[in-house]
């Protein structure tokens, strides 16, 4: 089973844990309906679509809202503490959270007392309280784009604001920055960095870089990179190895966003939209 921990952003949406669904109406949970634009909805309803395609059991959400001010986010972290240990989840992914140290090691702390450790996933604030609490190792899959990978490639920033200077000029440089990641400790054990070029990887080096379909139009659109960890999500709890699961979700996002046809008025769901499709037709390609 498939988890997602994040956060609405409506300071008045309650703590919800439970099984997610996504309809044209947008998603609930429990009795609670809301939109999708970017963020945790985003990856909620693109990993409910590629569920079906992939026929998963049912995705379990645990969401909170936070408005930025950290709130909601510490009554998820301490929920999580006392929940995970007697939870059944294969695979967890960790979405937008305020990053908390403290708090994230309480959480690492209660998944290692699950009966099973499930496959561990970060992006976001959550990918930011991992590394910056020294636990990035422990982790199976960053999702980071090119600007959350320079502060993962700076060993010396202890938060995103203090990334030092000459590691944000190379951001063009994702290469060199995977490298620099492995080398201090501050990566998952695969990495799927995320950009105009997506790129897989882990501590041997680069195992893909996935530049096709490109579609200008989507770099302007908020939530596309959130879609890309939601597939990737969903195929790595259906079974299939991270690093394959990883590329092809970038293959399977690229194409739901060609189907689209995007401009930069396009909403992020007429995308989701085309993410059965467009995960069929790689699933085919690559995997026949």
């Amino acid at each position: 089973m498939l988890a997602i921990v994040g956060t609405v952003p409506d300071r008045y949406f309650p703590l919800q844990a439970g099984p997610v669904s996504w309809q044209n109406e947008g998603l609930k949970i429990e009795n609670n309906r809301f939109f999708v634009n970017r963020g945790t909805p985003a990856l909620l309803a693109a990993a409910s679509q590629a569920g079906q395609v992939l026929g998963l059991d049912t995705l379990y959400g645990f969401l909170v809202g936070d408005i930025g001010l950290g709130d909601g986010s510490r009554k998820l972290y301490e929920y999580l503490s006392h929940e995970l240990p007697n939870s059944p989840f294969h695979t967890i992914t960790f979405h937008y959270l305020q990053p908390d140290v403290d708090w994230h090691n309480k959480v690492l702390f209660a998944i290692e007392e699950m009966k099973d450790r499930p496959i561990l996933i970060a992006d976001a604030g959550f990918m930011y309280a991992a590394k910056m609490s020294g636990q990035a190792p422990a982790y199976d899959l960053f999702t980071p784009d090119v600007g959350e990978m320079t502060f993962l490639a700076d060993e010396q920033a202890p938060h995103p604001f203090y990334t030092r200077g000459f590691i944000l000029h190379d951001h063009n440089k994702v290469p060199d920055l995977i490298t620099r990641a492995y080398e201090y400790d501050n990566a998952a054990r695969c990495l799927l960095v995320k950009g105009e070029k997506d790129y897989v990887a882990d501590k041997d080096g680069i195992h893909h870089i996935i530049d096709v379909p490109s579609e200008e139009a989507m770099e302007a659109i908020g939530g596309t990179g959130d879609t890309l960890t939601g597939i990737a999500s969903a195929l790595i709890a259906s079974g299939m190895d991270i690093k394959q699961a990883s590329f092809i979700a970038a293959k399977a996002n690229r194409l739901a966003g060609y189907y689209a046809h995007p401009t930069p008025a396009t909403s992020v769901e007429e995308i989701i939209e085309q993410i059965p499709m467009a995960l069929e037709e790689t699933l085919k390609e690559y995997c026949d």
